[in-house]
């Protein structure tokens, strides 16, 4: 069955600008999620178009100040640490996972406490317009089983991880693989469990997830990638998040992270890197060659990372990048919000911090991202990321959209003074849940309050 919408259209089909179709008519296909047709007010069908779907009682008309812009698609979050967030962001990566993380995530063996998290989480991610999420969940499998089932029952595109590790002296006891074999089988059996779900045609997927080199063996390495080869998976993990995490590598294996994955067969056209703060020239042209992916997850960096990510030079370099949230190493579930920390991010590099330098020595000159770059990041960037054929409006892509109401005062909109340009830009810099009115994910209506 087709549905159309009329209305104001934003997104970024090119880093670095954007198109605003005015009055656009956007049509799709509520069977097969397909975008069928957008057409504009001087195409010579265009109003037979409207009046056909206005007869059929299939359109949608949007009000003034109401837009219509992609899903947001979110390379990095951490499902089963929702209820941690914002809890120890003032300690050191390894304290707090030991502290907070791996105590909250073993409870997840207890699949009653993953039932009272997950339908919580997904529904807050749908909220904040996050159409395609990328879930790390736990070791236990049934419960990252209920997460995919979730993702499914609320209609979000998704890919979820049953996490590996099991390397004993970087683990705790309660929490932890029994061996490599264990972190192997286990995985295999959630993919075969996922794909095999009751009305799952692909809009969830699971993920190759070894959580990162100190907590997985080269052996479970190793035989991830052979799976992920075998069952044509993405993959996502950690790569040189921090000092402690890159000196890890380095003092037990002499190479990087990449190098490593590399190895193990992890690296491919939708293999998900986080953070890749301390990557050297080598891992980026490891990454580029295989056509793999950072995610960028400017919050969280700030609090653990102990650096920042070069995000102008990455995207100067043609290096693929999407957003995360990271939850919970970053307290806030919306990829709006880290559009507008990846500009903060961004700006403390080219500013620099210590007052105590001149201004030529504190910062790294050139550094700044824009708004319409960061957003492109967290549609197009994430699209390319994972191969999904979505991430704009346009003929032909999967109708994953948000309409978005941009008449609370909060927005500050001044028709009279503000362009295009500025009014997209207050867009991105000022949503939260409570302006998102809509959502769509695969052509079906997942959330609404309109």
């Amino acid at each position: 069955m087709k549905r159309a919408i009329l209305g104001s259209v934003y997104h970024t089909p090119v880093l670095g600008s954007f198109e605003r179709l005015e009055n656009a008519l956007v049509v799709f296909d509520t069977e097969t999620g397909l975008i069928d047709r957008v057409s504009t007010p001087e195409q010579p069908d265009y109003s037979a178009q409207i009046q056909h779907f206005e007869n059929i009682f299939c359109l949608e008309k949007l009000k003034n100040g109401q837009y219509l812009l992609p899903g947001m698609i979110d390379l990095h979050i951490h499902a089963p640490q929702w209820p941690q967030a914002g809890k120890g962001l003032d300690l050191p990566l390894d304290q707090w996972l030991q502290t907070y993380t791996f105590p909250l995530e073993s409870r997840y063996q207890d699949i009653e406490f993953a039932k009272s998290i997950y339908p919580r989480l997904v529904n807050t991610y749908l909220s904040h317009g996050t159409t395609t999420a990328v879930y790390f969940a736990t070791v236990d499998v049934d419960a990252s089983v209920y997460l995919a089932k979730e993702c499914l029952k609320q209609g979000q595109r998704a890919f979820v991880g049953k996490v590996a590790m099991d390397e004993k002296s970087m683990c705790p006891d309660y929490y932890v693989d029994d061996d490599y074999q264990a972190s192997i089988d286990l995985t295999e059996h959630f993919i075969q469990n996922v794909r095999a779900l009751n009305g799952n045609d692909g809009l969830v997927e699971p993920i190759v997830t070894p959580r990162f080199v100190p907590t997985c063996s080269r052996e479970a390495m190793k035989g991830l990638g052979d799976l992920a080869q075998k069952y044509q998976c993405a993959v996502q993990t950690h790569a040189s998040e921090s000092d402690w995490a890159r000196d890890f590598s380095a003092k037990k294996y002499g190479k990087t992270d990449v190098e490593l994955y590399q190895e193990a067969g992890l690296l491919g056209p939708r293999t998900l890197l986080a953070h890749s703060i301390f990557l050297t020239q080598n891992d980026l042209d490891i990454v580029k060659h295989h056509g793999s992916s950072l995610a960028h997850c400017p919050l969280s960096n700030i609090f653990f990372a102990n650096a920042a990510l070069p995000c102008r030079e990455l995207l100067d370099n043609n290096i693929q990048l999407g957003l995360g949230s990271d939850v919970a190493a970053s307290p806030y579930p919306s990829l709006f919000r880290s559009c507008f920390d990846a500009v903060t991010h961004s700006r403390a590099r080219e500013n620099g911090v210590d007052y105590h330098l001149s201004s030529e020595q504190r910062g790294t000159q050139d550094a700044r991202i824009t708004l319409l770059e960061a957003y492109w990041m967290a549609t197009v960037g994430g699209a390319k990321s994972l191969q999904l054929n979505t991430g704009i409006i346009h003929p032909g892509r999967l109708f994953d959209a948000v309409c978005i109401d941009s008449t609370h005062e909060e927005f500050n909109i001044f028709p009279e003074l503000d362009s295009a340009q500025d009014i997209f830009e207050k867009i991105i810099a000022y949503t939260d849940r409570n302006h998102i009115i809509k959502v769509w994910v695969n052509g079906q209506a997942v959330k609404q309050s309109i």
